[in-house]
């Protein structure tokens, strides 16, 4: 994941667990939203936010 900081991108992965609380679809092909391959699963950005996949909710980062 990628931070704006100061005149450059600082490159950082979230520290904590926070679940997507009333996130009412689900994200897949066709959602609209900026697919981000992650490692050996896919992430989207959502609302300005990473949204990722976990134990059937989605996790905001």
């Amino acid at each position: 994941m990628h931070r704006a900081h100061a005149d450059h991108y600082d490159e950082c992965e979230p520290a904590g667990h926070v679940a997507c609380a009333g996130h009412s679809h689900t994200h897949g092909e066709g959602c609209r939203h900026v697919a981000v391959p992650h490692g050996d699963h896919v992430d989207y950005v959502h609302d300005g936010h990473r949204h990722a996949a976990h134990d059937g909710h989605w996790d905001d980062h």
